[in-house]
């Protein structure tokens, strides 16, 4: 697993000033990678650090030193994917290559490689193959359930099992992206038979997004000892769902328009290096079954959980006209909510020889907490619809209106480390096709 060193050091400064600001997301300990262009751009790699992103295609042209000429060049070509493909070593030797080119104290020999967030647009971090979405939230699983197997809310393979399906990657969308809401087949209690129609039950889920860096050959299974040597990174993801849409198609294989009318991803892809100091213990309760012997090990149990806090917020239309900022609907974590880890996730999805490519991303599910204001979805928070969410000036939500922004938000605080922050992960409901 990922170790601390230099680039880590709560002390370090930067010469980008905004990146020295007490609370902010991209301090010189982070350094995420993510996609940008300005108009009339070509796509183009770069890396947040405070406010400015640092352009690699310019970084690559400049002339400073110990500049890693060999692991720049897939970058300054504005692909990520290449990248990621080489591997841990080099998103590592980049990393510290860029922390010293950036330090206080350094020549800012990259400060005409500088530009205002503010000022480019950002996409979708790299190039998404495959996507996988997993189920990793035993609370939120189990919350679900409740609603709707109140005797048996936690099927028996749970525990057992890492629980998966195989999503949509053509409709992952950048943060910021508007999203229609969805039509579907569906099938009212006191209906007869089902009808063609806007989903009336739009919802969220607060995810953690996985991507693969190096990846695997087909045949060729990743043992979990190695299994975070492939994964480049985490984001923030909104695997928005059609309730009842979903819940009329779901038996028996599973969630399909329900689910691939849109995603959100933030986009900045924080890697595995800047959440070091953040590992936690993986959660199992003692009498629960031991993970069969694939997917344990011993550093596994002792640091395979990312110490992550999570935020939902939601701007309805009406708070906007007001001139009024998002309200904060739920809180949660990604070491408190998730039941499997990173690595298991891996280890588990090519156990069978599934090979995996740099890009693909696994999303992993619902991550809500154990108390109810940290649930991860409006099904939850709402119980079902039954207990609408009552928001400032009185109005109501049970499921999502059209004009509703969510904002998902995250970051890694604790004493003697530097927060590191995700950035947003955002979107606005817009009417359906032919509302």
């Amino acid at each position: 697993m990922n170790a601390i060193d230099e680039t880590h050091d709560p002390a370090l400064r930067s010469w980008v000033e905004s990146a020295n600001a007490a609370g902010g997301d991209f301090p010189i300990q982070n350094l995420p990678f993510g996609r940008l262009r300005g108009a009339g751009e070509p796509w183009r790699i770069g890396v947040a650090i405070g406010d400015q992103v640092l352009d690699l295609q310019r970084a690559a042209a400049a002339n400073w030193s110990a500049a890693p000429r060999e692991l720049l060049a897939p970058l300054a070509a504005g692909d990520l994917n290449a990248f990621m493909a080489l591997g841990a070593d080099a998103a590592r030797t980049l990393r510290r290559a860029l922390s010293r080119a950036l330090a206080a104290g350094a020549e800012p020999t990259l400060a005409p490689c500088l530009r205002e967030q503010t000022q480019v647009e950002l996409g979708v971090p790299c190039t998404i193959g495959d996507y996988t979405d997993f189920y990793v939230g035993i609370h939120h699983a189990t919350a679900v359930g409740r609603l709707f197997r109140p005797d048996n809310p936690l099927l028996p393979n749970y525990k057992w099992v890492p629980i998966g399906y195989h999503g949509r990657a053509s409709t992952i969308f950048a943060s910021g992206q508007p999203i229609r809401r969805p039509r579907g087949q569906v099938k009212p209690a006191d209906a007869d038979a089902p009808r063609l129609q806007p989903t009336a039950r739009l919802d969220f889920e607060l995810e953690v997004g996985i991507l693969i860096g190096r990846g695997n050959a087909p045949g060729c299974s990743v043992p979990i000892e190695r299994a975070e040597e492939q994964v480049f990174g985490l984001t923030l993801f909104n695997d928005w769902s059609a309730r009842d849409v979903q819940a009329w198609e779901y038996q028996p294989l599973g969630p399909f328009l329900a689910k691939n009318f849109a995603s959100t991803i933030s986009p900045w892809v924080v890697t595995l290096d800047a959440l070091a100091p953040f590992r936690r213990p993986l959660q199992r309760p003692a009498d629960d079954p031991p993970p069969l012997p694939y997917l344990s090990s011993a550093d596994n149990a002792a640091r395979g959980a990312f110490d992550i806090s999570l935020e939902v917020a939601l701007q309805t239309a009406a708070m906007r006209e007001r001139g009024e900022p998002a309200q904060t609907i739920s809180r949660s974590n990604f070491a408190d909510a998730a039941y499997w880890s990173v690595a298991q996730l891996v280890a588990h999805h090519t156990v069978g020889g599934c090979a995996l490519r740099p890009g693909d991303l696994f999303g992993s599910g619902t991550l809500s907490g154990p108390d109810p204001g940290q649930a991860g979805s409006l099904l939850e928070l709402s119980a079902g619809g039954s207990r609408p969410l009552v928001l400032r000036g009185g109005e109501q939500r049970a499921f999502l209106h059209d004009g509703d922004t969510v904002t998902f938000t995250a970051a890694c605080e604790r004493a003697g480390a530097a927060r590191i922050g995700f950035g947003r992960c955002s979107a606005t409901v817009l009417a359906g096709e032919g509302d």
